[in-house]
């Protein structure tokens, strides 16, 4: 091989390896001039009163002293959470920074569930800004449920219990007992309670009966339940009775017999004058007849010749 076309063959390779380099160079160059975050975990979820930390961590930057700021979104206002380099607003006692861009609140509250947003300007990267959002989720467990349980039913006949939990989140789902047993979905599919005419509504709480058999007696509570943890109310006692048809039929023809007695003696009463008055005054009054006038006026002039012939 002649030397010129050796010497050209290594101009070349060394040619290409000075490309190589120049594009990593400039490939690692743009990418430290652009600032650029992630987070561990962007939808974090925790239990009332404890803490969490809000991730927000610098990938790549250049500019040595970015600007960070931190801010909260919810129910359409905006505030500060972090901002000129300390916490403020809600937060500014139970909160702090960890590391040099991420936030741990403390003792959350069901009020720290929102978006938040980290914010890192960098004036001498090629991109400035970069943000990142989290969604905080506060969970909260459910208070005592209020329970409504009729006292007696008659067999045969619907019922309706209901329970209500309203602080709880995520939303409790309900489940009833009776005498301390879990109602099933279905009651065919437990021999305890196959007799049973039922339909439960985990979403609503309620607890509906068709026809009340006497099985369906008992002691009944429920229970309100969320990821956050579970709450129950007081069992109640909801009897069951037969309905006694003879004894009513009894009762209605004794308050029959009693009313027309009553009636009878009215009655009787009025056609023996015990209600009619003596004396005839005010609008009753009524003047004599023309003809008892005279006979009055009559009897009057006798008593007076009568008297006048006594003196005489």
């Amino acid at each position: 091989m002649p030397p010129q076309t050796h010497t050209i063959r290594i101009c070349k390779m060394a040619m290409a390896k000075l490309a190589s380099v120049f594009i990593l160079f400039t490939t690692y160059c743009c990418r430290s001039m652009a600032v650029e975050l992630t987070s561990n975990n962007q939808h974090p979820v925790v239990n009332e009163f404890q803490s969490v930390e809000l991730s927000c961590n610098i990938k790549s930057i250049s500019t040595p002293d970015p600007r960070i700021e931190w801010k909260k979104f919810r129910g359409g206002d905006t505030t500060y959470v972090y901002f000129q380099g300390k916490i403020s607003g809600a937060l500014e006692n139970r909160a702090e920074l960890r590391g040099s861009t991420s936030i741990v609140i403390h003792n959350t509250t069901r009020t720290d569930s929102a978006t938040y947003r980290c914010e890192v300007s960098a004036h001498l990267d090629e991109k400035k800004l970069d943000e990142l959002s989290i969604e905080l989720t506060v969970q909260v467990k459910p208070v005592v449920p209020r329970c409504s349980v009729p006292q007696s039913v008659p067999v045969g006949k619907s019922a309706s219990l209901t329970c209500v939990e309203t602080e709880g989140f995520p939303l409790p789902t309900y489940h009833w007992y009776r005498d301390n047993e879990p109602l099933p979905d279905n009651p065919k599919s437990s021999p305890k309670f196959f007799n049973s005419s039922y339909t439960a509504d985990p979403k609503d709480g309620t607890l509906k009966f068709s026809e009340v058999k006497k099985v369906d007696a008992g002691e009944y509570y429920c229970v309100a339940k969320n990821p956050a943890g579970m709450a129950r109310c007081g069992p109640q006692l909801m009897e069951v009775y037969d309905i006694n048809i003879a004894g009513i039929v009894g009762g209605v023809l004794v308050v029959l017999t009693v009313l027309l007695l009553i009636a009878i003696g009215i009655s009787c009463a009025y056609k023996r004058g015990y209600f009619v008055s003596k004396q005839q005054t005010g609008k009753n009054y009524k003047p004599p007849a023309k003809g008892d006038a005279v006979d009055s006026k009559q009897e009057e002039e006798g008593d007076f010749r009568h008297k006048s012939s006594f003196v005489i």
